[in-house]
């Protein structure tokens, strides 16, 4: 896994076209051997985002979520006809394309001083990595980044690896908060060498990683709950606070959500989604949903029901899905829904609900919606008020509309069964899947047993 993508993904910095290529710098002298650091934030930064937090992966997740579909008769990826090759590219974008090259900022942070820009590759890894492990279960990390050459690391077992996470993201919050070496500024797309940012971003994923273990074996999940909250103390508390990359507009810096949708793709959004936002008469809707460019409706094409004119259904709408609309990796509201479904573990309904209330209102807000007129008032009196019956349910929906196509959403299915998900037509699985493939390239390189797994196999944490 010494493979990296530094040099074509340079260009990354200027056109964000993709890194299609992966160059070995330790191989080609066209390549130096030590980039600045500050050459190799910004291109990791656009991987995170489009490989990432809005990548392949996360489309695959999308639509297992029942949140999108493709435009195509059954049997396809929306009713889980996948091999072990579908998921090739998935694990190369999070091990060649970012957590490798991680590591070498990391590295080469660490060593020339710059403790900024290594709590920076910290808190990225540890985001990718979770990522990874939450996708696959046991994963190499330990062994997979020694500059040693081995091709074939030793797995690690998914509870180490959720150790390892929150070990990262304690170093870099001292590293980030320690002033120390130069400052990433322009290069940094994220928050711009805002350091208190990405402590509290490193905070919220510290809380997130800690929610997931809520049922894992042997853990406690008002343990987990209350650390947690007292991350969260330190988190982010606003949309100000929100972890986006932004894109140009240009047909060499596009939306990964909009390359998705548009860029010669069938995928369109499902029936589940856009019809669950017109049942609660959800002022986000015009914002989350396009309208039908042939009938200017608000449709989702019925999941099995087969193709149709891709002109007769949405796509995402322009706050998420436009050319030049930002991929969130990490959002205020998420931060809010983990604080109040920790509260909600620790104290009960009635204490979660002026924080479930403040993250709805909040999305709300972020996305346009005057939280003052009629149809956000209802809206929030409908589906902004916890009871002992609704409360975790309601929590876990409202954060999967606020966390836009997320694959954290996957894990909050995992984890509480919501939102209510049917099993889709296929005669080869019989449940919905709860993890991915390993893949295939990695079954013949580094064979293992545990590449057995299942598509209805469990992670260690889904207990």
């Amino acid at each position: 896994m010494k493979r990296s993508f530094i040099n074509i993904c340079m260009l990354a910095v200027i056109t964000l076209s993709g890194c299609k290529k992966y160059l070995d710098v330790n191989q080609n002298s066209n390549v130096p051997s030590d980039v600045s650091e500050n050459l190799l934030l910004a291109p990791l930064e656009a991987g995170v985002s489009q490989y990432i937090a809005a990548g392949n992966a996360a489309s695959l997740v999308n639509q297992w979520m029942q949140n999108c579909v493709p435009n195509q008769p059954l049997p396809n990826t929306v009713n889980y006809m996948v091999t072990s090759s579908t998921f090739d590219d998935f694990w190369n974008s999070h091990y060649v394309v970012v957590l490798n090259n991680l590591s070498i900022l990391n590295k080469q942070a660490t060593a020339n001083g710059n403790l900024m820009y290594a709590g920076i590759a910290k808190v990225l890894t540890a985001y990718t990595l979770g990522s990874a492990t939450d996708l696959w279960g046991d994963i190499p990390y330990s062994k997979a980044f020694s500059g040693t050459g081995n091709t074939t690391p030793a797995y690690d077992k998914q509870e180490d690896i959720y150790k390892s996470i929150q070990s990262l993201l304690d170093d870099a919050i001292t590293q980030l908060n320690s002033g120390t070496g130069a400052t990433p500024r322009a290069d940094d797309y994220y928050y711009a060498g805002d350091m208190a940012k990405w402590v509290k971003m490193a905070y919220t994923l510290k809380a997130r990683y800690y929610m997931h273990l809520t049922k894992a074996p042997g853990y406690n999940a008002t343990t987990q709950a209350n650390l947690a909250l007292t991350a969260l103390s330190n988190g982010m508390t606003g949309n100000d606070d929100d972890c986006a990359f932004s894109y140009n507009g240009t047909s060499t810096s596009s939306n990964a959500w909009y390359l998705h949708f548009y860029n010669t793709s069938t995928l369109v959004l499902s029936s589940y989604y856009v019809d669950s936002l017109k049942k609660h008469n959800d002022p986000r809707l015009p914002y989350l949903v396009s309208k039908a460019e042939n009938t200017g409706l608000y449709t989702g094409n019925v999941i099995g029901a087969g193709a149709g004119n891709l002109k007769d259904f949405s796509v995402a709408g322009s706050f998420y899905g436009g050319i030049s609309s930002k991929v969130y990796i990490v959002n205020a509201a998420e931060a809010l829904f983990l604080k109040a479904e920790a509260t909600y573990i620790t104290a009960g309904y009635a204490a979660a609900q002026p924080v479930f209330r403040q993250a709805v209102a909040g999305n709300l807000l972020k996305l346009g919606v005057d939280t003052t007129g009629a149809a956000a008032q209802t809206f929030l009196s409908n589906r902004g008020v916890l009871t002992a019956g609704n409360a975790l349910q309601l929590i876990i929906e409202e954060k999967n509309t606020a966390n836009f196509f997320s694959t954290e959403n996957y894990v909050d299915w995992r984890r509480t069964g919501y939102p209510i998900l049917k099993m889709i037509t296929n005669n080869q699985v019989t449940s919905l899947p709860r993890r991915f493939l390993y893949p295939l390239n990695e079954i013949t390189a580094n064979p293992q047993e545990l590449q057995k797994a299942k598509l209805t196999d469990k992670v260690w944490w889904d207990n």
